[in-house]
Protein backbone atom coordinates (compact mmCIF):
# COMPACT_ATOMS: atom_id res chain seq x y z
CA UNK A 1 0.00 0.00 0.00
CA UNK A 2 1.29 3.49 -0.97
CA UNK A 3 1.59 5.61 1.72
CA UNK A 4 1.83 9.39 2.03
CA UNK A 5 5.03 11.17 4.37
CA UNK A 6 3.40 14.54 4.09
CA UNK A 7 -0.33 14.50 3.93
CA UNK A 8 -2.68 16.93 2.65
CA UNK A 9 -4.26 18.13 6.07
CA UNK A 10 -7.23 19.59 4.27
CA UNK A 11 -8.60 16.41 2.77
CA UNK A 12 -9.42 15.45 6.49
CA UNK A 13 -11.49 18.23 7.39
CA UNK A 14 -13.34 18.48 3.93
CA UNK A 15 -14.13 14.54 4.97
CA UNK A 16 -16.09 16.17 8.13
CA UNK A 17 -17.31 19.50 6.24
CA UNK A 18 -18.90 16.94 3.67
CA UNK A 19 -20.34 14.73 6.35
CA UNK A 20 -22.37 17.40 8.66
CA UNK A 21 -23.15 19.34 5.26
CA UNK A 22 -25.25 15.78 4.74
CA UNK A 23 -26.33 15.77 8.05
CA UNK A 24 -28.28 19.21 7.46
CA UNK A 25 -29.50 18.15 4.41
CA UNK A 26 -30.84 14.89 6.65
CA UNK A 27 -32.28 17.35 9.07
CA UNK A 28 -34.36 19.34 6.19
CA UNK A 29 -35.64 15.95 4.62
CA UNK A 30 -36.85 15.04 8.37
CA UNK A 31 -38.37 18.40 8.89
CA UNK A 32 -40.54 18.01 5.59
CA UNK A 33 -42.01 14.78 7.62
CA UNK A 34 -43.93 17.00 9.74
CA UNK A 35 -45.57 19.27 6.88
CA UNK A 36 -49.28 19.13 5.70
CA UNK A 37 -48.99 16.44 3.05
CA UNK A 38 -46.23 15.27 3.21
CA UNK A 39 -44.87 12.89 0.62
CA UNK A 40 -43.83 10.20 3.25
CA UNK A 41 -42.63 7.71 0.85
CA UNK A 42 -40.81 10.61 -0.86
CA UNK A 43 -39.12 11.31 1.94
CA UNK A 44 -37.51 8.06 3.13
CA UNK A 45 -36.30 7.36 0.02
CA UNK A 46 -34.48 10.86 0.00
CA UNK A 47 -33.17 10.14 3.42
CA UNK A 48 -32.13 6.71 2.19
CA UNK A 49 -29.55 8.57 -0.33
CA UNK A 50 -28.17 11.01 1.80
CA UNK A 51 -27.22 7.99 4.31
CA UNK A 52 -25.58 6.44 1.39
CA UNK A 53 -23.98 9.35 0.56
CA UNK A 54 -22.77 9.63 4.21
CA UNK A 55 -21.48 5.93 3.92
CA UNK A 56 -19.46 6.80 1.35
CA UNK A 57 -18.01 9.93 2.60
CA UNK A 58 -16.95 7.84 5.64
CA UNK A 59 -15.47 5.07 3.58
CA UNK A 60 -13.59 7.65 1.47
CA UNK A 61 -12.49 8.84 5.01
CA UNK A 62 -11.09 5.71 6.32
CA UNK A 63 -9.54 4.64 3.00
CA UNK A 64 -7.73 8.37 3.43
CA UNK A 65 -6.78 7.77 7.27
CA UNK A 66 -5.26 4.14 6.03
CA UNK A 67 -3.29 5.56 3.15
CA UNK A 68 -1.55 7.96 5.15
CA UNK A 69 1.39 7.77 7.04
CA UNK A 70 1.24 11.15 9.31
CA UNK A 71 -2.56 12.55 9.75
CA UNK A 72 -2.99 16.28 11.16
CA UNK A 73 -4.30 14.88 14.53
CA UNK A 74 -4.83 11.16 16.25
CA UNK A 75 -5.64 8.80 13.56
CA UNK A 76 -8.17 7.25 16.68
CA UNK A 77 -9.93 10.09 17.10
CA UNK A 78 -10.37 10.81 13.14
CA UNK A 79 -12.01 7.31 12.87
CA UNK A 80 -13.99 7.96 16.18
CA UNK A 81 -15.58 11.76 14.62
CA UNK A 82 -16.22 9.93 11.22
CA UNK A 83 -18.14 7.07 12.96
CA UNK A 84 -19.80 9.67 14.97
CA UNK A 85 -20.78 12.03 12.01
CA UNK A 86 -22.11 8.69 10.16
CA UNK A 87 -24.11 7.31 13.13
CA UNK A 88 -25.95 11.16 13.08
CA UNK A 89 -27.48 9.77 9.39
CA UNK A 90 -28.38 6.48 10.53
CA UNK A 91 -30.72 7.64 13.08
CA UNK A 92 -31.94 10.31 11.03
CA UNK A 93 -32.87 7.67 8.17
CA UNK A 94 -34.43 5.20 10.55
CA UNK A 95 -36.46 7.76 11.04
CA UNK A 96 -37.86 8.46 8.09
CA UNK A 97 -38.10 4.78 7.07
CA UNK A 98 -40.25 4.03 10.51
CA UNK A 99 -42.66 6.74 9.56
CA UNK A 100 -42.97 5.37 6.37
CA UNK A 101 -42.95 1.77 7.22
CA UNK A 102 -45.63 2.36 9.82
CA UNK A 103 -47.81 4.12 8.25
CA UNK A 104 -47.39 7.27 10.61
CA UNK A 105 -48.38 10.00 8.16
CA UNK A 106 -51.99 8.46 8.41
CA UNK A 107 -52.44 10.24 11.37
CA UNK A 108 -53.93 13.95 11.32
CA UNK A 109 -50.14 15.19 12.30
CA UNK A 110 -47.07 13.81 14.35
CA UNK A 111 -47.34 14.95 18.40
CA UNK A 112 -46.10 18.38 18.42
CA UNK A 113 -43.34 17.30 20.94
CA UNK A 114 -41.93 15.33 18.16
CA UNK A 115 -41.89 17.95 15.93
CA UNK A 116 -39.77 20.09 18.75
CA UNK A 117 -37.59 16.83 18.36
CA UNK A 118 -37.23 17.30 15.09
CA UNK A 119 -36.54 21.14 15.07
CA UNK A 120 -33.54 20.40 18.02
CA UNK A 121 -31.95 18.30 15.12
CA UNK A 122 -31.92 21.00 12.26
CA UNK A 123 -30.31 23.24 14.96
CA UNK A 124 -27.85 20.66 16.31
CA UNK A 125 -27.17 20.03 12.40
CA UNK A 126 -26.95 23.64 11.50
CA UNK A 127 -24.24 24.39 14.48
CA UNK A 128 -22.34 20.87 13.94
CA UNK A 129 -21.83 22.39 9.93
CA UNK A 130 -20.18 25.70 11.12
CA UNK A 131 -18.32 24.33 13.45
CA UNK A 132 -16.39 21.66 11.36
CA UNK A 133 -14.73 23.99 9.03
CA UNK A 134 -13.28 25.36 12.06
CA UNK A 135 -11.11 22.11 12.86
CA UNK A 136 -8.03 22.56 10.87
CA UNK A 137 -7.61 25.94 13.21
CA UNK A 138 -9.06 24.48 16.18
CA UNK A 139 -10.33 28.03 17.38
CA UNK A 140 -13.39 29.14 18.36
CA UNK A 141 -15.08 25.92 18.95
CA UNK A 142 -15.73 25.58 23.07
CA UNK A 143 -19.18 27.54 21.90
CA UNK A 144 -19.60 24.65 19.45
CA UNK A 145 -20.21 22.35 22.20
CA UNK A 146 -21.78 24.18 25.07
CA UNK A 147 -24.87 24.80 22.24
CA UNK A 148 -24.62 21.29 21.30
CA UNK A 149 -24.94 20.04 24.94
CA UNK A 150 -27.55 22.80 25.37
CA UNK A 151 -30.02 21.69 21.88
CA UNK A 152 -29.40 18.20 23.55
CA UNK A 153 -30.76 18.45 27.08
CA UNK A 154 -33.77 20.51 24.88
CA UNK A 155 -33.86 17.26 23.20
CA UNK A 156 -34.25 15.49 26.15
CA UNK A 157 -36.91 17.59 27.90
CA UNK A 158 -39.01 17.49 24.37
CA UNK A 159 -38.37 13.35 24.81
CA UNK A 160 -39.88 13.33 28.11
CA UNK A 161 -42.39 15.29 27.37
CA UNK A 162 -43.10 13.14 24.69
CA UNK A 163 -43.24 10.04 26.32
CA UNK A 164 -45.80 11.33 28.65
CA UNK A 165 -47.94 12.47 25.61
CA UNK A 166 -47.43 8.81 24.53
CA UNK A 167 -48.82 7.27 27.53
CA UNK A 168 -51.57 9.38 28.72
CA UNK A 169 -54.26 7.41 26.47
CA UNK A 170 -54.23 9.84 23.40
CA UNK A 171 -53.29 6.99 21.08
CA UNK A 172 -54.01 3.27 20.83
CA UNK A 173 -51.42 1.10 21.82
CA UNK A 174 -50.23 -0.08 18.59
CA UNK A 175 -49.64 3.74 17.66
CA UNK A 176 -47.94 4.40 21.01
CA UNK A 177 -45.36 1.74 19.89
CA UNK A 178 -45.06 2.82 16.67
CA UNK A 179 -44.45 6.40 17.76
CA UNK A 180 -42.49 4.96 20.93
CA UNK A 181 -39.74 3.60 18.18
CA UNK A 182 -39.49 6.63 15.76
CA UNK A 183 -39.06 9.25 19.49
CA UNK A 184 -36.53 6.90 20.37
CA UNK A 185 -34.69 7.20 16.92
CA UNK A 186 -35.01 11.30 16.94
CA UNK A 187 -33.39 10.79 20.83
CA UNK A 188 -30.75 8.81 19.66
CA UNK A 189 -29.73 11.24 16.77
CA UNK A 190 -29.61 14.30 19.41
CA UNK A 191 -27.35 11.97 21.70
CA UNK A 192 -25.66 11.56 18.72
CA UNK A 193 -24.81 14.79 17.50
CA UNK A 194 -23.56 15.11 21.00
CA UNK A 195 -21.19 12.26 20.88
CA UNK A 196 -19.75 14.32 17.86
CA UNK A 197 -19.51 17.33 19.95
CA UNK A 198 -17.93 15.41 22.67
CA UNK A 199 -14.71 13.95 20.17
CA UNK A 200 -14.46 17.39 18.42
CA UNK A 201 -13.68 18.77 22.47
CA UNK A 202 -11.46 15.78 23.32
CA UNK A 203 -9.88 16.37 19.86
CA UNK A 204 -9.11 20.12 20.47
CA UNK A 205 -8.23 19.70 24.20
CA UNK A 206 -5.32 17.42 23.00
CA UNK A 207 -3.95 20.00 20.22
CA UNK A 208 -4.21 22.38 22.82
Amino acid sequence: MRFSLRPSEDSFYEFFSRAAQNLVRGAELLNELVQPDADVQSVSERLVEAEHDNDEITHELYNRINSTFVTPFDREDIYRLGSNLDDVMDHMEAVGNLVYLYGLSELPALPREMVDLIEVLNQQAAVTAEAMPRLKSMKNLREYWIEINRLENDGDRAYRMLLVRLFSGEYDALTVLKLKEVADELEAAADAFEHVANTVETIAVKES
